[in-house]
C-alpha cells in the first residue's frame, strides 16, 4: 500500500536527483488580498510547498494552482484553493543549495479541517514528476511526535500513526 507522507516530512523527487519537496506550515490564516466570494462560511489555512535543490546543477521549477490539489475531511471532499490570494512558483531557476516556496491559500469547512491531503506535482525543465501526497491536520504538530508510554504500548510518531490509521481503514485487502 502507498503510505503518504506526513505534512512536514521531505520527499526526495526520483526523477531529478537531489531535488526534494515539502509540505509544511500547515496553519489557519486568513488571505492578505480579502476573501474569495466563494469560500462565504469556509475557513481559510494556507501551507507551505518548499523545493530544495540539493544537487550540483540548476532546475527551473514550476509550481501553480493546477499542480496542487487539496481534499478535505473523511470523504476526500475538495477544498476551494484561493488562486488570487496564494504565492506560486511560476518559471523559478533553483540553484544548488537554494530553496523556493510557494504559500497557497485554501478554504474548506472548519468539521473537515482536522483531516487534510494536499496533493503536489511539481514541473521541473519543462517534465512532471510525481504527484506526491501529504497527509494531516491544520491544527495537529507537524513530523514526529516523539515516543511515549501510553497504556502500556509504545507512542509511536506521527508518521507511523498515519500509516497504522489508513492501513487500519484499507482492512485486510490491502495488507
Amino acid at each position: 500500500m502507498y503510505e503518504p507522507n506526513v505534512i512536514g516530512d521531505w520527499q526526495e523527487c526520483d526523477e531529478h536527483a537531489g531535488l526534494r519537496v515539502r509540505v509544511h506550515g500547515l496553519e489557519r490564516a486568513e488571505p492578505p488580498r480579502g476573501r474569495d466570494d466563494a469560500a462565504e462560511g469556509l475557513t481559510y489555512f494556507r501551507f507551505r510547498v518548499t523545493v530544495e535543490n540539493r544537487a550540483s546543477e540548476h532546475f527551473g521549477i514550476h509550481i501553480e494552482d493546477g499542480q496542487i490539489d487539496v481534499r478535505l475531511g473523511a470523504d476526500g471532499e475538495s477544498a476551494l484553493l484561493d488562486w488570487r490570494n496564494s504565492q506560486f512558483i511560476e518559471g523559478f531557476d533553483i540553484y544548488p543549495l537554494r530553496r523556493a516556496t510557494a504559500v497557497p491559500y485554501a478554504a474548506g469547512t472548519d468539521a473537515d479541517l482536522n483531516r487534510v491531503d494536499i496533493q503536489v506535482q511539481l514541473k521541473v525543465d519543462d517534465e512532471w514528476t510525481d504527484r506526491y501526497l501529504w497527509s494531516g491536520g491544520v491544527d495537529l504538530p507537524e513530523g514526529p511526535v516523539g515516543t511515549g508510554v501510553r497504556s502500556g504500548t509504545v507512542e509511536d510518531g506521527l508518521a507511523c500513526q498515519v500509516s497504522n490509521f489508513l492501513r487500519r481503514e484499507a482492512g485486510p485487502a490491502a495488507e
